[in-house]
């Protein structure tokens, strides 16, 4: 095995072929971060899910030595994608992009891969989760896991932040201030226009005017750093629990 460079992750374009060929014998966990270029509001740049998604999956790689490949930073994003540099894929793109790279990692040998969202929209997630599944039902050995870390996070409402947070509101303002505050501006907008429920619209966008669901005002650093602690320690144990590898310090499931 490798020895680690700058620590216990690697990133898959920055090792030679010969590098990758002596890494896949070892059977590694190999993570997708998958983001987006998408509105948040007046207040939060494009890169947002991306910048979140990619900050969990570092901690996740090096809690189990795994092999990071380069990030998508594209989602469908349908509900924002008539805002000013929303860059949005059609659902079939991504869920093309997810079976041809998942097969590419097969024919290469990797039997392990997670593909991390920091985008959780409903469309966009059902595609990446149609495109694993084209690719287990022809590998039929190979285990992939698709989530969305939004979604662990979620898992704190009413608790850190009001139920009825979402997109660009207390979590991702908090997350932001804790990763990359120099990025967010001193605003904090609040919105509460929802879409119906169950409802297929025409015009998302007239549901969702200013790009926020939520009160972005309750936001801290502080509170950013609780909720991303509690996404990579759910994470590290959903991981454990269902790949059956290690951490890298040898630790047992957390309790």
């Amino acid at each position: 095995m490798l020895a680690r460079r700058g620590g216990s992750r690697l990133n898959l374009d920055e090792l030679t072929s010969q590098d990758f060929s002596a890494i896949a014998e070892s059977d590694p966990l190999v993570i997708l971060p998958i983001g987006a270029t998408e509105e948040h509001g007046s207040h939060l740049p494009l890169g947002t899910d991306s910048f979140q998604c990619e900050e969990i999956v570092q901690r996740l790689a090096r809690e189990f030595n795994a092999l990071v490949l380069p990030p998508i930073r594209y989602a469908e994003c349908r509900s924002t994608r008539n805002f000013p540099g929303t860059i949005s894929l059609k659902s079939e793109t991504v869920q093309a992009l997810v079976t041809d790279v998942l097969s590419e990692l097969a024919r290469n040998g990797i039997s392990k891969v997670i593909v991390m969202s920091g985008h959780a929209g409903s469309g966009h997630m059902a595609a990446l989760k149609l495109g694993a599944l084209r690719v287990i039902e022809q590998n039929a050995d190979m285990r992939v896991m698709v989530l969305a870390d939004y979604d662990i996070a979620c898992d704190l409402a009413g608790q850190e932040f009001p139920q009825d947070d979402g997109h660009a509101g207390q979590i991702e303002t908090s997350r932001m201030l804790a990763i990359r505050p120099e990025l967010v501006s001193s605003e904090r907008p609040f919105g509460d226009a929802r879409p119906p429920r169950h409802m297929i619209v025409s015009d998302p966008q007239r549901y969702f005017p200013s790009g926020v669901m939520g009160d972005s005002r309750g936001a801290s650093a502080e509170k950013g750093g609780r909720i991303s602690d509690y996404i990579s320690s759910r994470l590290s144990d959903i991981v454990a629990q269902n790949f059956d590898i290690p951490r890298a310090d040898g630790s047992e499931e957390r309790a």
